[in-house]
């Protein structure tokens, strides 16, 4: 979710490419035509909607709610596609991707594609405010007080060696393709540490719970908006202070995340095109408690995405009302 790590870039890219949407979608393989073309019948207004869904919950979350409103008050004909971030801005400029609903950061697909290729513009913000950086399980914070500032955790780096990192301290990170600059900051913070991916947002997740419970040694790397701190309140580690251009090199960054105002980025065509679903998608804006609550039903109430779309468009008429332009 979220500086991106050039190598894991390339390889997760390539496998992303054959990774099917809900749908069954791919891309590089023709979905109807996105880009608000006419579809016939109860979508001709709004036609084909193709969204992105990157790989993390907040995400779905997003997406559930924006397809549910489409589908249901504009009669959109809505198509989700899996894939990771990189390869979703891929689709832009084949019409295959209408919209990225929940960007972090990517100055350098925004050149790519929005400054250079323009096939791609930014469509403002989601109203989420995001936060990165490496977290520990509340019952360490408690335990080893000065553990959450940086400059101390290579006194501890005993504590958190695993198999896999070997006579190393593990930081556990997620999904490769997830935006990170951690195996620049442990090196040119001089830490004791190794970069260790658990594969995905849930096998993160899990390992933290487990953490927490068992009173287990461990330093990760997570995100917020996430709702996973409602239930394991996380603690963040300090490190150096984030200052503008400060992560410019992405071998030699060395400081904190930057704070992130999550925004959208759509397909120049589709934007243009006058479909409905392009002003839902400039109009779309929410906090970060609504996502948290939508990404709960899924992730824990077990709700589909499409109920969980459901049930909130229908708690918050209100809100949904202002984004048609109802209010």
């Amino acid at each position: 979710m979220r500086r991106r790590n050039v190598r894991a870039t390339v390889l997760f890219a390539a496998v992303s490419l054959v990774l099917a949407g809900c749908s069954g979608a791919k891309v590089g393989e023709d979905s109807g035509g996105g880009g608000g073309g006419g579809a016939g019948g109860e979508t001709a207004e709004c036609g084909d909607f193709n969204i992105a869904i990157n790989p993390w919950v907040g995400y779905e979350a997003d997406a559930a709610v924006v397809a549910y409103v489409a589908e249901e008050e504009l009669g959109c004909n809505v198509t989700k596609k899996d894939l990771k971030e990189e390869v979703a801005w891929q689709g832009f400029g084949t019409g295959e991707v209408d919209v990225v609903l929940e960007n972090w950061g990517h100055d350098d697909l925004k050149k790519k594609y929005i400054d250079d290729q323009k096939t791609a513009v930014r469509v403002g913000s989601t109203g989420n405010t995001g936060t990165i950086g490496w977290y520990v399980p509340p019952w360490m914070a408690e335990k080893y007080p000065d553990i959450t500032d940086y400059k101390n955790l290579n006194k501890y780096a005993d504590l958190f060696k695993t198999s896999e990192s070997g006579n190393q301290g593990q930081l556990l990170d997620g999904d490769p393709s997830f935006v990170t600059n951690d195996a620049a900051l442990v090196k040119n913070l001089n830490l004791n540490f190794k970069v260790v991916y658990a594969g995905s947002e849930t096998a993160l997740i899990q390992s933290f719970r487990q953490a927490e419970k068992d009173k287990k040694p461990m330093l990760g790397y997570f995100y917020e908006p996430q709702w996973f701190m409602l239930e394991v309140p996380l603690v963040h580690v300090k490190l150096p202070e984030y200052t503008p251009g400060c992560d410019a090199d992405a071998e030699k960054v060395a400081c904190d995340y930057p704070p992130y105002d999550l925004d959208k980025i759509a397909s120049k065509k589709f934007m243009e095109s006058g479909s409905p679903a392009a002003d839902l998608v400039q109009n779309f804006e929410w906090t970060n408690d609504d996502q948290n609550l939508v990404a709960k039903y899924i992730a824990v109430d077990k709700m589909t995405p499409e109920d969980a779309g459901e049930k909130w468009v229908k708690e918050n008429k209100s809100k949904v009302d202002a984004w048609l332009d109802k209010s």
